[in-house]
């Protein structure tokens, strides 16, 4: 069988001898066994530190060079990354079409199983080509088993169109069949509900996407410090979020605080410039601009 280990099963398809009597086990017993097995999820991603590094240094150049992160997948793993991507406006107000989260079966399959989808490579390959995929951009193909059809025909089409392949998996490299210019391997072993990778491979894959994209909005000049100066302030906990972070790192009042981010068009960086420099809004929006939007180095 291709990319298949010594057993004739994929890593992520073994049976796990510590959970062989799962339906026999108390709650507590059960809550235990999990928390247990989850330690592994730490451990794979400590191991795969080098890749996860290469990743974001590979990801943010490209997007500091005008392209786009698009995370592939299906299942679990495709949720897994459009919620990534999802969550990158916010957080970083970043343009929605920075980091776009790409699933088979598409919107449907976000909250309807759509396995049957996954098998079609072809369709992977039409998503690529629908979303103008280039040579400025980065393709995380996600596939817990390391060889979902749709994941594959993606990562080719976007590598014979010149962009760059991650490979984010659960699988060792040799079971891997996406082909990539970065493999990132987290090996959580065995599930312990055997076969069901959104257990400990999901949480594991959605600890390295957290790491890759804050770690890309990091080198991009997203943060300051440890805060989120580049958050946009859409609703009353955002808006409460930025006033703190202008009164901690501006040592000002409430008052003041709400003030600064009024006149810097509810821009926490920009206030914080303002508040430092004493230019004005648009001074310091130009400033900005001239140092690709890094607060530290303006």
């Amino acid at each position: 069988m291709e990319n298949s280990d010594s057993r004739g099963h994929l890593l992520t398809e073994q049976v796990n001898p510590n959970s062989a009597n799962l339906d026999q086990l108390t709650s507590l017993e059960l809550v235990d066994l999990f928390n247990r097995e989850d330690t592994q999820t730490l451990a794979a991603i400590a191991a795969a530190r080098s890749q996860l590094a290469e990743a974001i240094d590979l990801t943010s150049e490209a997007l500091r060079g005008g392209g786009r992160l698009l995370y592939v997948g299906a299942g679990t793993s495709g949720r897994l990354g459009v919620l990534d991507a999802a969550e990158c406006p916010p957080t970083f107000c970043t343009p929605p079409e920075l980091v776009q989260g790409i699933i088979a079966g598409g919107k449907e399959a976000l909250v309807r199983s759509s396995e049957g989808l996954e098998d079609r490579a072809e369709d992977g390959e039409v998503a690529i080509a629908s979303r103008g995929v280039s040579k400025l951009d980065v393709v995380v193909g996600i596939s817990a088993g390391g060889t979902t059809p749709f994941v594959r025909g993606a990562c080719s089409a976007a590598r014979q169109r010149g962009a760059a392949a991650i490979s984010l998996t659960c699988v060792p490299a040799e079971q891997v069949s996406i082909a990539a210019d970065v493999n990132i391997s987290l090996l959580v072993g065995a599930e312990v509900l055997a076969g069901s990778t959104r257990l400990k491979a999901g949480t594991a894959t959605k600890m390295a996407l957290n790491i890759l994209s804050t770690g890309v909005m990091v080198r991009l000049g997203k943060v300051y410090g440890n805060r989120m100066v580049d958050i946009a302030v859409t609703n009353s906990k955002l808006h409460d979020r930025a006033c703190r972070i202008l009164q901690d790192l501006g040592d000002l009042s409430h008052q003041e605080a709400e003030h600064l981010l009024e006149r810097s068009g509810h821009r926490v960086k920009l206030a914080l410039l303002m508040h430092w420099s004493e230019l004005d809004a648009e001074a310091g929006d130009r400033l900005l601009q001239t140092h690709q939007g890094n607060l530290a180095a303006a």
